[in-house]
């Protein structure tokens, strides 16, 4: 049989679609600027996220959303590199900064979405510059470590028309949902009155700042971990985990546990802005009839008591009771002696005209009181699951990003994730309140923020009875650092 002859166009040709296959296998994930802008599938409709802050939370969270099976993780960004190393190691391919600023501006074109897990003072800058180059965020709790830049984001995320998240999981739980239904079912009648409360702080609080400089870790940016913060030389066990309780970098057992505790109560009950707040601290002595002062630190206990405007779901004002430090509210007199309160370390009360409810951390085991109550309850579910609650919060944020903004519901969006979070930092204006001095021309101390009620002008985002506390809601940045907005 003669051979056939090579045609040199076809034999181009079979060569192209070759190459074209082999280029096409080796870059299966095309990130959505290259299809046509925001909004747009891959091709293999799959989610490029970079984490900033990859140790420790930001660790679970890049990798519960890869286990989604709908994520990768493109790009990998910390300040400490040991802190970093178990995410370095599950994500090979990922490459890795320090400075969240140059992978923004080198990457910016090369993934969709971010995920922000590092210290509270650094949330909102962070979020901000991602948001602006119209990426999706998802942001642990508590979303910021100001009022002011609460309200800045949540407002960011209607301007930039970009899916949002806050990490506080338990807001995708079947309880809060559950608690809803049986709350519009009349179960426990009219809310009025709600307990919150937490063994939180587990570190240290209401100590003064350490004397004593330490060498920098070699493997640690201290300049960038500081960000926002004044400069201060490194001290000993501030990172990774104890800044949490110093109000220049944290925002104390009401920043770590209350979007926890609290996203319940504003979930079942449309809770938005409050409109008073109060507190009292817990005291240390350093000597007989002294009391410490730690203004630098948060308090190692606090009672709270916020008030909120009545809303569409109660009859009247609602007033919530937060308590830190270990302190727990009066047990209520339809839970049996031996019955656990809440989870025993933390739990949410909900006290009704005709009853009560209580659950544990992120809204977990609701249950009606007295016990007995759970035994027949007949209330027809009214709201969709989010598949695998907790754990789903992060695959419901993952598919939401794909789908494209606007067309998902999120369980706790900068639309809600916002107000809960202003909530709780006005709470800690009281807080701070506590500590401020005034001294008279005779020198003699005086704290005129203790014993008193802080009226809120939530327009204007101010105190309006003791201005001394407004300058903690929205801090001054050091030089270099700005929010941008």
């Amino acid at each position: 049989m003669e051979e056939m002859k090579k045609d040199p166009q076809t034999s181009s040709r079979r060569s192209f679609l070759k190459t074209t296959a082999i280029a096409a296998s080796a870059f299966m994930i095309v990130p959505r600027h290259v299809l046509g802008g925001r909004g747009f599938l891959a091709p293999s409709d799959r989610l490029l996220i970079a984490g900033i802050g990859v140790g420790g939370k930001g660790e679970s969270d890049i990798a519960a959303f890869y286990k989604s099976g709908k994520a990768d993780i493109a790009f990998l960004c910390d300040v400490h590199d040991s802190r970093a190393a178990k995410s370095v190691k599950a994500f090979p391919k990922a490459k890795y900064y320090k400075d969240y600023r140059e992978m923004l501006d080198k990457e910016a074109k090369n993934f969709d979405a971010v995920s922000i897990s590092t210290p509270d003072h650094n949330h909102a800058i962070q979020a901000v510059a991602a948001m602006q180059l119209g990426k999706h965020v998802y942001v642990q709790k508590p979303l910021t470590h100001d009022i002011y830049e609460a309200r800045m984001l949540t407002a960011a995320a209607d301007k930039y028309k970009v899916v949002t998240q806050m990490g506080n999981q338990g807001a995708s739980n079947d309880g809060p949902r559950q608690m809803k239904e049986w709350y519009e079912a009349g179960l426990i009648g009219d809310v009025h009155t709600i307990y919150a409360w937490t063994d939180r702080p587990v570190w240290p609080q209401g100590i003064p700042w350490s004397a004593n400089k330490a060498q920098v870790p070699a493997d640690l940016a201290w300049d960038l971990w500081l960000g926002t913060a004044p400069y201060k030389d490194y001290v000993e066990k501030l990172v990774p985990f104890n800044w949490r309780g110093w109000w220049d970098y944290g925002t104390g057992a009401l920043g770590d546990m209350g979007c926890h505790l609290l996203e319940a109560p504003f979930s079942v009950l449309n809770l938005k802005y409050a409109t008073e707040v109060q507190a009292s601290v817990g005291s240390v002595y350093v000597d007989e009839f002294k009391r410490g002062y730690f203004p630098d630190s948060c308090p190692p206990s606090s009672h709270v008591t916020l008030k909120f405007p009545k809303t569409n779901k109660t009859k009247g004002d609602i007033v919530v009771h937060w308590m830190d430090g270990g302190i727990q509210p009066e047990r209520p007199e339809e839970l049996g002696a031996n019955d656990v309160f809440g989870d025993g370390g933390n739990g949410t009360l909900f006290v009704g005209t005709k009853g009560k409810m209580m659950s544990s951390t992120y809204g977990r085991n609701p249950r009606l009181l007295p016990l007995s109550r759970n035994e027949n309850i007949k209330v027809a579910q009214k709201y969709a699951r989010v598949p695998d609650g907790e754990k789903g919060h992060y695959n419901q944020w993952v598919e939401a990003c794909i789908a494209g903004y606007g067309k998902k519901e999120l369980s706790s969006p900068f639309s809600i994730a916002g107000p809960l979070t202003e909530s709780l930092l006005m709470a800690n204006l009281a807080i701070r309140g506590t500590d401020v001095q005034r001294k008279n021309q005779e020198g003699k101390i005086s704290y005129p923020g203790r014993n008193i009620k802080l009226l809120w002008d939530n327009a204007n985002m101010r105190i309006t009875n003791f201005d001394d506390v407004n300058q903690f809601v929205k801090r001054e940045y050091r030089n270099g650092w700005s929010l941008g907005v």
